[in-house]
Protein backbone atom coordinates (compact mmCIF):
# COMPACT_ATOMS: atom_id res chain seq x y z
CA UNK A 1 0.00 0.00 0.00
CA UNK A 2 1.01 4.00 -0.51
CA UNK A 3 2.47 6.17 2.46
CA UNK A 4 -0.76 7.55 2.65
CA UNK A 5 -2.93 4.64 2.82
CA UNK A 6 -0.93 2.93 5.54
CA UNK A 7 -0.79 6.33 7.49
CA UNK A 8 -5.24 6.32 7.39
CA UNK A 9 -4.91 2.60 9.15
CA UNK A 10 -2.32 3.74 11.62
CA UNK A 11 -1.77 7.05 12.66
CA UNK A 12 1.63 6.54 14.70
CA UNK A 13 3.02 5.06 11.63
CA UNK A 14 6.81 5.95 11.63
CA UNK A 15 8.78 5.80 7.60
CA UNK A 16 12.04 5.00 7.33
CA UNK A 17 14.29 5.18 4.18
CA UNK A 18 15.09 2.41 2.14
CA UNK A 19 18.17 0.53 3.29
CA UNK A 20 19.75 -2.28 1.03
CA UNK A 21 22.83 -2.66 3.34
CA UNK A 22 20.43 -3.17 6.08
CA UNK A 23 17.65 -5.51 4.69
CA UNK A 24 21.16 -7.48 3.10
CA UNK A 25 22.44 -8.03 6.99
CA UNK A 26 19.32 -8.64 8.64
CA UNK A 27 18.35 -11.11 5.35
CA UNK A 28 21.80 -13.24 6.13
CA UNK A 29 20.70 -13.08 9.97
CA UNK A 30 17.53 -14.53 9.84
CA UNK A 31 18.98 -17.48 6.98
CA UNK A 32 21.26 -18.31 9.91
CA UNK A 33 18.77 -18.25 12.03
CA UNK A 34 16.25 -21.00 9.82
CA UNK A 35 19.00 -23.16 9.36
CA UNK A 36 18.45 -24.68 12.96
CA UNK A 37 14.97 -25.95 11.16
CA UNK A 38 15.96 -27.17 7.80
CA UNK A 39 19.61 -26.83 5.55
CA UNK A 40 18.17 -25.89 2.83
CA UNK A 41 17.16 -22.51 3.04
CA UNK A 42 17.42 -19.65 0.16
CA UNK A 43 16.25 -16.05 0.70
CA UNK A 44 13.61 -15.35 -2.24
CA UNK A 45 15.14 -13.06 -4.73
CA UNK A 46 13.26 -9.67 -5.27
CA UNK A 47 11.30 -10.13 -2.53
CA UNK A 48 12.54 -9.75 1.44
CA UNK A 49 11.30 -10.87 3.91
CA UNK A 50 10.15 -14.21 1.94
CA UNK A 51 12.77 -17.17 2.45
CA UNK A 52 12.32 -20.97 0.77
CA UNK A 53 13.15 -23.27 3.32
CA UNK A 54 13.23 -27.22 2.71
CA UNK A 55 10.55 -29.74 4.20
CA UNK A 56 11.34 -33.19 2.76
CA UNK A 57 12.92 -35.99 4.74
CA UNK A 58 11.36 -34.51 8.21
CA UNK A 59 9.08 -37.58 8.34
CA UNK A 60 10.89 -39.29 11.30
CA UNK A 61 11.36 -36.22 13.06
CA UNK A 62 7.72 -35.28 14.01
CA UNK A 63 6.91 -34.54 10.34
CA UNK A 64 5.51 -31.12 8.70
CA UNK A 65 3.92 -29.53 11.32
CA UNK A 66 6.47 -29.81 13.93
CA UNK A 67 8.49 -28.04 10.99
CA UNK A 68 6.10 -25.85 10.83
CA UNK A 69 5.83 -24.65 14.37
CA UNK A 70 9.11 -24.40 14.44
CA UNK A 71 10.04 -21.90 11.60
CA UNK A 72 7.13 -19.92 13.36
CA UNK A 73 9.04 -19.84 16.04
CA UNK A 74 11.74 -18.84 14.47
CA UNK A 75 9.83 -15.75 12.09
CA UNK A 76 8.28 -14.59 15.47
CA UNK A 77 11.50 -12.96 16.53
CA UNK A 78 11.14 -10.53 13.54
CA UNK A 79 7.95 -10.39 12.64
CA UNK A 80 4.86 -11.00 15.30
CA UNK A 81 2.49 -12.68 12.81
CA UNK A 82 4.74 -14.88 10.68
CA UNK A 83 2.97 -17.07 7.82
CA UNK A 84 4.31 -20.05 7.36
CA UNK A 85 3.45 -22.98 4.28
CA UNK A 86 4.31 -26.15 3.05
CA UNK A 87 3.69 -27.41 -0.23
CA UNK A 88 5.57 -29.63 -2.85
CA UNK A 89 6.09 -26.97 -4.91
CA UNK A 90 7.68 -23.73 -4.58
CA UNK A 91 4.55 -21.98 -6.19
CA UNK A 92 2.24 -23.28 -4.35
CA UNK A 93 3.77 -22.59 -0.70
CA UNK A 94 4.37 -18.79 -1.89
CA UNK A 95 0.63 -19.07 -2.43
CA UNK A 96 0.07 -20.31 0.57
CA UNK A 97 2.05 -17.94 2.23
CA UNK A 98 0.00 -14.42 0.62
CA UNK A 99 -3.64 -15.68 0.88
CA UNK A 100 -3.19 -18.62 3.60
CA UNK A 101 -6.91 -20.62 3.06
CA UNK A 102 -8.04 -17.20 1.93
CA UNK A 103 -8.89 -17.93 -1.75
CA UNK A 104 -10.76 -21.62 -0.37
CA UNK A 105 -14.18 -22.24 0.73
CA UNK A 106 -14.59 -20.86 4.02
CA UNK A 107 -13.19 -17.73 6.64
CA UNK A 108 -9.74 -19.86 7.82
CA UNK A 109 -7.04 -18.06 7.56
CA UNK A 110 -4.60 -19.38 9.45
CA UNK A 111 -0.65 -18.49 9.87
CA UNK A 112 0.30 -22.24 9.06
CA UNK A 113 -0.78 -23.79 6.03
CA UNK A 114 0.21 -27.23 4.47
CA UNK A 115 -1.06 -28.25 1.24
CA UNK A 116 -1.47 -32.21 1.39
CA UNK A 117 0.80 -33.93 -0.94
CA UNK A 118 -0.12 -34.09 -4.78
CA UNK A 119 -2.54 -31.56 -4.38
CA UNK A 120 -0.74 -28.28 -5.60
CA UNK A 121 -2.76 -27.87 -8.34
CA UNK A 122 -6.22 -28.25 -6.69
CA UNK A 123 -5.04 -26.16 -3.96
CA UNK A 124 -3.91 -23.38 -6.79
CA UNK A 125 -6.87 -23.50 -8.90
CA UNK A 126 -9.46 -21.32 -6.95
CA UNK A 127 -6.02 -18.89 -6.44
CA UNK A 128 -6.30 -15.18 -8.43
CA UNK A 129 -3.77 -15.48 -11.14
CA UNK A 130 -1.55 -12.36 -9.05
CA UNK A 131 -0.17 -15.62 -6.78
CA UNK A 132 1.50 -17.13 -10.31
CA UNK A 133 4.97 -15.30 -10.93
CA UNK A 134 4.58 -14.36 -14.91
CA UNK A 135 5.38 -10.85 -16.74
CA UNK A 136 2.67 -7.84 -16.45
CA UNK A 137 1.85 -7.92 -20.13
CA UNK A 138 1.37 -11.47 -20.00
CA UNK A 139 -0.73 -10.96 -16.74
CA UNK A 140 -3.32 -8.38 -18.69
CA UNK A 141 -3.46 -10.58 -21.32
CA UNK A 142 -4.83 -13.38 -19.75
CA UNK A 143 -7.06 -10.83 -17.46
CA UNK A 144 -8.92 -9.77 -20.76
CA UNK A 145 -9.40 -13.49 -22.29
CA UNK A 146 -11.53 -13.43 -19.00
CA UNK A 147 -9.10 -15.28 -17.13
CA UNK A 148 -8.95 -14.28 -13.31
CA UNK A 149 -8.27 -17.67 -11.24
CA UNK A 150 -5.11 -20.19 -11.74
CA UNK A 151 -7.05 -23.26 -12.81
CA UNK A 152 -8.73 -21.48 -15.34
CA UNK A 153 -4.91 -20.58 -16.87
CA UNK A 154 -4.19 -24.00 -15.94
CA UNK A 155 -7.37 -25.39 -18.06
CA UNK A 156 -6.07 -24.39 -21.57
CA UNK A 157 -3.98 -26.74 -23.76
CA UNK A 158 -0.57 -26.61 -24.29
CA UNK A 159 -0.61 -25.60 -28.04
CA UNK A 160 -2.73 -22.69 -27.38
CA UNK A 161 -0.60 -21.33 -24.42
CA UNK A 162 2.61 -22.09 -27.12
CA UNK A 163 1.31 -20.34 -29.45
CA UNK A 164 -0.02 -17.24 -28.16
CA UNK A 165 2.52 -16.26 -25.28
CA UNK A 166 5.76 -18.83 -26.42
CA UNK A 167 8.08 -19.61 -23.43
CA UNK A 168 6.76 -17.07 -21.11
CA UNK A 169 3.59 -18.34 -21.32
CA UNK A 170 4.09 -21.92 -20.89
CA UNK A 171 6.32 -21.43 -17.79
CA UNK A 172 3.40 -19.39 -16.13
CA UNK A 173 1.32 -22.77 -17.58
CA UNK A 174 3.48 -24.91 -15.32
CA UNK A 175 3.24 -23.01 -12.36
CA UNK A 176 -0.39 -23.11 -12.63
CA UNK A 177 -0.13 -26.83 -12.84
CA UNK A 178 1.94 -26.79 -9.69
CA UNK A 179 4.94 -28.10 -11.94
CA UNK A 180 7.44 -26.18 -10.41
CA UNK A 181 11.40 -27.31 -10.48
CA UNK A 182 12.88 -24.35 -7.95
CA UNK A 183 14.50 -25.86 -5.04
CA UNK A 184 15.53 -23.96 -1.90
CA UNK A 185 19.46 -23.48 -2.14
CA UNK A 186 19.34 -23.81 -5.58
CA UNK A 187 20.15 -20.75 -6.95
CA UNK A 188 18.65 -21.87 -10.72
CA UNK A 189 17.09 -25.14 -11.79
CA UNK A 190 20.16 -27.18 -12.58
CA UNK A 191 21.04 -27.24 -16.26
CA UNK A 192 20.06 -30.37 -18.53
CA UNK A 193 21.23 -30.91 -21.85
CA UNK A 194 19.06 -29.76 -25.31
CA UNK A 195 19.97 -30.24 -28.44
CA UNK A 196 18.88 -27.34 -31.19
CA UNK A 197 18.67 -28.12 -34.96
CA UNK A 198 17.47 -26.09 -38.37
CA UNK A 199 16.54 -28.15 -41.23
CA UNK A 200 18.54 -26.95 -43.91
CA UNK A 201 14.91 -26.70 -45.70
CA UNK A 202 11.26 -26.79 -44.73
CA UNK A 203 9.83 -30.00 -44.46
CA UNK A 204 6.23 -31.23 -44.59
CA UNK A 205 6.62 -34.39 -43.00
CA UNK A 206 8.20 -36.27 -40.28
CA UNK A 207 11.30 -38.34 -41.98
CA UNK A 208 14.01 -35.60 -41.48
CA UNK A 209 12.52 -34.67 -38.39
CA UNK A 210 13.00 -38.25 -37.28
CA UNK A 211 16.74 -38.17 -38.28
CA UNK A 212 17.10 -34.83 -36.43
CA UNK A 213 15.61 -36.52 -33.37
CA UNK A 214 17.72 -39.86 -33.42
CA UNK A 215 20.79 -37.68 -33.46
CA UNK A 216 20.03 -35.60 -30.77
CA UNK A 217 18.76 -38.54 -28.39
CA UNK A 218 22.17 -40.78 -28.87
CA UNK A 219 24.26 -37.36 -28.55
CA UNK A 220 21.31 -36.25 -25.13
CA UNK A 221 21.64 -40.13 -23.52
CA UNK A 222 25.69 -39.89 -23.80
CA UNK A 223 25.68 -36.05 -21.85
CA UNK A 224 23.54 -37.80 -18.90
CA UNK A 225 25.47 -41.03 -18.72
CA UNK A 226 28.76 -39.36 -18.00
CA UNK A 227 26.56 -37.45 -15.45
CA UNK A 228 25.62 -40.70 -14.15
CA UNK A 229 21.63 -39.94 -14.78
CA UNK A 230 19.01 -41.49 -17.00
CA UNK A 231 15.95 -39.82 -18.94
CA UNK A 232 13.28 -39.30 -16.69
CA UNK A 233 11.00 -36.99 -19.37
CA UNK A 234 12.21 -35.31 -22.45
CA UNK A 235 10.65 -32.31 -24.87
CA UNK A 236 10.25 -32.53 -28.35
CA UNK A 237 9.78 -28.65 -29.49
CA UNK A 238 8.94 -28.07 -33.85
CA UNK A 239 9.50 -24.66 -35.12
CA UNK A 240 6.72 -24.07 -37.19
CA UNK A 241 6.41 -21.39 -40.29
CA UNK A 242 3.07 -20.50 -41.45
CA UNK A 243 4.40 -18.21 -43.96
CA UNK A 244 5.99 -21.45 -46.02
CA UNK A 245 2.97 -22.72 -46.16
CA UNK A 246 1.08 -24.04 -48.96
CA UNK A 247 -1.88 -21.58 -48.88
CA UNK A 248 -2.08 -17.84 -48.94
CA UNK A 249 -1.68 -16.51 -45.12
CA UNK A 250 -1.55 -13.50 -43.77
CA UNK A 251 1.40 -11.12 -44.53
CA UNK A 252 2.25 -10.72 -40.48
CA UNK A 253 2.48 -14.53 -40.49
CA UNK A 254 5.57 -15.96 -38.14
CA UNK A 255 7.56 -19.07 -37.12
CA UNK A 256 5.80 -20.15 -34.31
CA UNK A 257 6.71 -23.66 -31.46
CA UNK A 258 5.19 -26.12 -30.63
CA UNK A 259 5.79 -28.56 -27.70
CA UNK A 260 5.36 -31.99 -27.05
CA UNK A 261 6.53 -34.37 -23.79
CA UNK A 262 7.21 -37.28 -23.67
CA UNK A 263 7.38 -38.46 -19.79
CA UNK A 264 8.51 -42.32 -19.12
CA UNK A 265 7.55 -45.06 -16.89
CA UNK A 266 10.72 -45.52 -15.66
CA UNK A 267 14.06 -43.70 -16.50
CA UNK A 268 16.02 -45.13 -19.55
CA UNK A 269 19.45 -44.34 -20.12
CA UNK A 270 19.89 -45.82 -23.94
CA UNK A 271 18.99 -43.94 -26.75
CA UNK A 272 17.15 -46.62 -28.79
CA UNK A 273 13.74 -47.34 -26.92
CA UNK A 274 13.66 -43.06 -26.12
CA UNK A 275 14.08 -42.91 -30.02
CA UNK A 276 11.16 -45.87 -30.53
CA UNK A 277 8.70 -43.61 -27.93
CA UNK A 278 9.57 -40.57 -29.41
CA UNK A 279 8.76 -42.05 -32.93
CA UNK A 280 5.22 -42.74 -31.94
CA UNK A 281 5.18 -39.24 -30.75
CA UNK A 282 5.33 -38.01 -33.84
CA UNK A 283 3.41 -40.47 -36.25
CA UNK A 284 0.35 -39.08 -34.48
CA UNK A 285 1.45 -35.46 -34.45
CA UNK A 286 0.02 -33.70 -37.78
CA UNK A 287 1.86 -30.82 -39.28
CA UNK A 288 0.04 -27.94 -39.52
CA UNK A 289 3.07 -25.98 -41.28
CA UNK A 290 6.19 -26.65 -42.57
CA UNK A 291 8.80 -27.30 -39.96
CA UNK A 292 12.12 -25.44 -40.21
CA UNK A 293 13.77 -26.23 -36.96
CA UNK A 294 13.75 -28.73 -34.36
CA UNK A 295 14.71 -28.88 -30.48
CA UNK A 296 15.06 -32.27 -28.55
CA UNK A 297 15.39 -31.21 -24.55
CA UNK A 298 15.90 -32.96 -21.31
CA UNK A 299 12.60 -31.98 -19.05
CA UNK A 300 13.57 -34.13 -15.98
CA UNK A 301 16.83 -36.74 -15.68
CA UNK A 302 17.16 -39.19 -12.43
CA UNK A 303 19.88 -41.03 -11.35
CA UNK A 304 21.78 -43.98 -13.51
CA UNK A 305 20.29 -47.36 -12.63
CA UNK A 306 23.07 -50.40 -12.19
CA UNK A 307 20.66 -52.44 -13.20
CA UNK A 308 22.29 -55.05 -15.91
CA UNK A 309 20.93 -57.83 -18.02
CA UNK A 310 22.55 -61.45 -17.84
CA UNK A 311 24.16 -62.65 -20.99
CA UNK A 312 23.16 -66.51 -20.18
CA UNK A 313 19.85 -65.84 -19.21
CA UNK A 314 17.34 -66.01 -21.75
CA UNK A 315 14.43 -64.48 -19.56
CA UNK A 316 16.04 -61.25 -18.52
CA UNK A 317 13.99 -58.84 -20.72
CA UNK A 318 15.11 -54.97 -20.80
CA UNK A 319 11.60 -53.24 -19.34
CA UNK A 320 12.41 -50.07 -21.28
CA UNK A 321 12.62 -51.41 -24.47
CA UNK A 322 8.98 -53.08 -23.55
CA UNK A 323 7.63 -49.87 -22.83
CA UNK A 324 8.71 -48.27 -25.84
CA UNK A 325 7.01 -51.24 -27.82
CA UNK A 326 4.09 -50.73 -26.25
CA UNK A 327 4.34 -47.53 -26.83
CA UNK A 328 5.03 -48.04 -30.88
CA UNK A 329 1.49 -50.06 -30.67
CA UNK A 330 -0.41 -47.69 -29.43
CA UNK A 331 0.40 -45.70 -32.19
CA UNK A 332 -0.37 -47.77 -34.75
CA UNK A 333 -3.24 -49.26 -33.54
CA UNK A 334 -4.78 -46.52 -31.66
CA UNK A 335 -5.83 -46.30 -27.72
CA UNK A 336 -7.15 -49.73 -25.98
CA UNK A 337 -5.29 -52.06 -27.54
CA UNK A 338 -2.30 -52.83 -24.97
CA UNK A 339 -4.57 -54.58 -21.93
CA UNK A 340 -4.15 -56.45 -18.82
CA UNK A 341 -7.12 -58.79 -17.28
CA UNK A 342 -8.63 -57.22 -14.17
CA UNK A 343 -10.52 -59.77 -11.54
CA UNK A 344 -14.11 -58.44 -10.78
CA UNK A 345 -16.64 -60.00 -8.12
CA UNK A 346 -18.73 -61.65 -10.18
CA UNK A 347 -20.30 -65.58 -10.76
CA UNK A 348 -21.30 -65.34 -14.31
CA UNK A 349 -17.85 -66.28 -15.93
CA UNK A 350 -18.04 -63.91 -18.66
CA UNK A 351 -18.24 -61.41 -16.21
CA UNK A 352 -15.47 -62.24 -14.12
CA UNK A 353 -12.94 -59.95 -15.38
CA UNK A 354 -12.08 -56.85 -17.55
CA UNK A 355 -9.87 -56.10 -19.45
CA UNK A 356 -8.28 -52.58 -18.94
CA UNK A 357 -5.98 -50.40 -20.55
CA UNK A 358 -2.48 -50.09 -19.35
CA UNK A 359 -1.74 -46.52 -21.00
CA UNK A 360 -0.67 -43.61 -18.54
CA UNK A 361 -3.20 -40.95 -18.39
CA UNK A 362 -6.46 -40.72 -20.34
CA UNK A 363 -9.52 -42.72 -20.15
CA UNK A 364 -9.61 -46.03 -18.82
CA UNK A 365 -11.56 -48.33 -21.09
CA UNK A 366 -13.13 -51.94 -19.97
CA UNK A 367 -14.25 -54.87 -21.86
CA UNK A 368 -15.37 -58.12 -20.88
CA UNK A 369 -12.89 -60.85 -20.70
CA UNK A 370 -13.38 -64.73 -19.94
CA UNK A 371 -12.46 -66.03 -16.32
CA UNK A 372 -9.48 -68.14 -17.67
CA UNK A 373 -7.29 -64.96 -18.05
CA UNK A 374 -8.19 -63.18 -14.82
CA UNK A 375 -7.36 -66.77 -13.34
CA UNK A 376 -4.24 -66.86 -14.63
CA UNK A 377 -2.71 -63.81 -13.25
CA UNK A 378 -4.45 -64.34 -10.19
CA UNK A 379 -4.08 -67.80 -9.21
CA UNK A 380 -0.48 -69.11 -10.55
CA UNK A 381 -0.58 -72.06 -8.85
CA UNK A 382 -3.66 -73.62 -10.30
CA UNK A 383 -3.68 -76.60 -11.50
CA UNK A 384 -7.21 -77.00 -13.14
CA UNK A 385 -6.96 -76.24 -17.03
CA UNK A 386 -8.36 -73.05 -17.86
CA UNK A 387 -11.14 -72.35 -19.38
CA UNK A 388 -11.05 -69.83 -22.99
CA UNK A 389 -14.46 -68.04 -23.36
CA UNK A 390 -15.74 -67.35 -26.36
CA UNK A 391 -16.75 -63.71 -27.28
CA UNK A 392 -20.38 -64.65 -27.07
CA UNK A 393 -22.21 -67.91 -25.92
CA UNK A 394 -22.91 -69.79 -28.98
CA UNK A 395 -26.43 -71.69 -29.49
CA UNK A 396 -26.70 -75.66 -29.72
CA UNK A 397 -28.23 -78.86 -29.70
CA UNK A 398 -27.94 -81.02 -26.80
CA UNK A 399 -29.42 -84.86 -26.09
CA UNK A 400 -29.98 -85.18 -22.58
CA UNK A 401 -30.29 -88.27 -20.55
CA UNK A 402 -32.24 -88.30 -17.44
CA UNK A 403 -31.10 -84.24 -17.06
CA UNK A 404 -27.63 -85.19 -18.01
CA UNK A 405 -26.25 -84.03 -21.38
CA UNK A 406 -24.80 -86.80 -23.46
CA UNK A 407 -24.54 -85.66 -26.91
CA UNK A 408 -23.91 -82.07 -28.65
CA UNK A 409 -24.71 -80.53 -32.06
CA UNK A 410 -22.03 -77.83 -32.24
CA UNK A 411 -20.92 -76.39 -35.68
CA UNK A 412 -22.25 -78.93 -37.65
CA UNK A 413 -20.53 -81.76 -35.58
CA UNK A 414 -22.34 -84.22 -33.33
CA UNK A 415 -19.92 -84.47 -29.95
CA UNK A 416 -20.39 -87.19 -28.09
CA UNK A 417 -20.33 -86.14 -24.38
CA UNK A 418 -18.31 -89.30 -22.24
CA UNK A 419 -18.74 -87.39 -19.23
CA UNK A 420 -20.43 -84.36 -17.39
CA UNK A 421 -19.85 -83.21 -14.15
CA UNK A 422 -22.74 -80.71 -13.09
CA UNK A 423 -24.95 -78.95 -12.76
CA UNK A 424 -23.45 -75.91 -10.99
CA UNK A 425 -26.45 -73.83 -10.73
CA UNK A 426 -26.25 -69.74 -10.93
CA UNK A 427 -28.77 -67.34 -10.78
CA UNK A 428 -28.80 -63.37 -9.46
CA UNK A 429 -28.73 -60.11 -10.99
CA UNK A 430 -32.38 -59.67 -10.68
CA UNK A 431 -32.02 -56.13 -10.54
CA UNK A 432 -30.48 -55.53 -14.21
CA UNK A 433 -30.89 -58.93 -16.43
CA UNK A 434 -31.37 -61.27 -13.80
CA UNK A 435 -30.28 -65.03 -15.51
CA UNK A 436 -30.77 -68.80 -13.89
CA UNK A 437 -28.50 -71.12 -15.56
CA UNK A 438 -26.88 -74.45 -15.28
CA UNK A 439 -23.93 -75.12 -16.03
CA UNK A 440 -21.71 -78.07 -17.30
CA UNK A 441 -18.22 -79.29 -17.58
CA UNK A 442 -18.49 -81.92 -20.52
CA UNK A 443 -15.39 -84.41 -21.88
CA UNK A 444 -15.49 -85.55 -25.05
CA UNK A 445 -12.81 -87.11 -27.49
CA UNK A 446 -12.49 -83.70 -29.12
CA UNK A 447 -11.66 -82.17 -25.84
CA UNK A 448 -13.18 -80.55 -23.10
CA UNK A 449 -15.94 -77.44 -23.27
CA UNK A 450 -18.40 -75.60 -20.47
CA UNK A 451 -22.25 -75.59 -21.09
CA UNK A 452 -25.02 -73.96 -20.00
CA UNK A 453 -28.56 -74.47 -19.83
CA UNK A 454 -30.47 -70.96 -19.65
CA UNK A 455 -33.79 -71.41 -17.82
CA UNK A 456 -34.89 -67.49 -19.04
CA UNK A 457 -35.30 -69.38 -22.59
CA UNK A 458 -34.96 -72.97 -21.73
CA UNK A 459 -31.74 -73.04 -24.40
CA UNK A 460 -28.67 -74.51 -24.56
CA UNK A 461 -25.50 -72.89 -25.12
CA UNK A 462 -21.49 -73.46 -25.73
CA UNK A 463 -19.30 -70.79 -23.40
CA UNK A 464 -16.24 -71.99 -24.20
CA UNK A 465 -13.32 -74.53 -23.50
CA UNK A 466 -10.84 -76.02 -21.76
CA UNK A 467 -7.15 -76.25 -22.24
Amino acid sequence: MTIAEARAICAELQEYPWDDVALAGATTEMTALLLEASPQVTPVAGTPGMWWVGASGFGGRGGERELADVLRRIAGRWHPRPRVAIADSCVAARAATWAGTSFQQGDDRSLVCIVPHGHDAGYLAPAPLALVPMGDELRMALQALGLRTVGSLAALSTEDVERRWGNEGLQAWRLARGEDHRRPVLARVADLPVVDAELPMPATTMEPILFLVRAALDRLTSQLAARGQAVAALSITLSLDDGRGALPVNALARAHTVTREVRLPRPVARSTPLFERCRALLDTWPLSAPAIGVSVAIVAAAPLSGEQGDLLETTWRDAAAVDAALARLRAELGPNVVVKPVARDAFVPERMGVWTETATGGGVAAKDVGSAAVENTTTADRTDPAIRLLESPESVFVVCDDGVPCAVTWRGRRLIIERAVGPERLSGDWWDDGYRRDYWRCESAFGDFMLYLDHMDDQWWVQGWFD
